[in-house]
């Protein structure tokens, strides 16, 4: 299958069923709680891409250049919102296998947004657009293993969040799960800033113009997956990619003192109690 099938032919992706339902029970209040719909919508990256491919619509005065949740929810009404999630509710039975459950991808992908949040604070770059480039930049995983019942053969070899997915689903099938995330983004108009740092997420300096924002998500990729594996000292020091680093004018230390204060899915597989944010 090429990467313009499977895009043509898309699955219906899941949400979090937990989050589906906090979020649902909060809009129906009579007076909803807009801080907590923002919260809740950050978390989950698929409803998160729906909000923002619905805010970057035409029909609305910045088509294309809504890159935040908060500057979507902004532009739409709640009513459109509990649709999202009413329709969002009906797909939630989406199974990706035992080499990826999906509390785990949620977990890595809201930790992987904390991350490259932090980084973005750091170089007083664009918080919200990396917060969302990190969130929604693992769809594709989803979307390929969805389509493609291949992908799940993989893992035996290299698991589905190795800091090498990448690279073995390109030699695999032509292209990986970030090339249909962005290629995702797209098709949901986002900011072809988004479009682009997930496009070369996994080689920064492919780009031409060297979008930082690549780089940022490369880094957060990086920590996020580390701390999946539960990667030591010594392993994160041998992997830690220096040349991205030094592109961006940080070294190992000042990455790793990103860390969301607690991590959303401790290495091993335990849940923490961590809020959204």
């Amino acid at each position: 299958m090429q990467l313009a099938d499977l895009l043509a032919h898309p699955q219906p992706l899941p949400s979090s069923p937990r989050l589906l339902a906090l979020l649902l029970t909060e809009l129906k209040q009579l007076h909803p709680d807009l801080r907590r719909i923002d919260q809740f919508i950050k978390a989950d990256p698929v409803l998160s891409l729906r909000v923002l491919q619905a805010a970057n619509a035409p029909s609305f005065a910045l088509p294309g250049q809504v890159n935040s949740v908060s500057e979507a929810l902004a532009l739409l009404h709640l009513d459109q919102v509990q649709d999202m999630v009413s329709q969002a509710i009906g797909q939630a039975s989406f199974k990706v296998g035992a080499g990826l459950p999906l509390a785990r991808f949620w977990d890595y992908s809201q930790n992987c947004a904390r991350v490259a949040r932090a980084l973005a604070g750091l170089l007083q770059y664009k918080q919200q657009a990396a917060y969302v480039a990190g969130l929604i930049h693992a769809l594709g995983e989803l979307a390929m293993r969805a389509a493609l019942p291949q992908v799940a053969e993989l893992d035996e070899t290299c698991p589905p969040l190795d800091l090498k997915r990448a690279f073995v689903e390109r030699q695999a099938f032509g292209f990986c799960y970030l090339d249909v995330s962005s290629a995702l983004a797209g098709q949901a108009q986002l900011p072809q800033m988004v479009c682009d740092a997930l496009a070369y997420a996994d080689a920064p300096f492919d780009n031409e113009a060297c979008e930082p924002l690549a780089g940022v998500l490369h880094l957060a990729q990086w920590r996020a997956r580390a701390n999946q594996l539960g990667l030591q000292k010594n392993a994160l020091t041998v992997t830690f990619p220096s040349l991205v680093a030094e592109m961006l004018g940080l070294d190992i230390d000042m990455v790793l003192q990103q860390d969301p204060i607690d991590w959303s899915r401790q290495a091993g597989g335990r849940m923490n109690a961590a809020s959204p944010n």
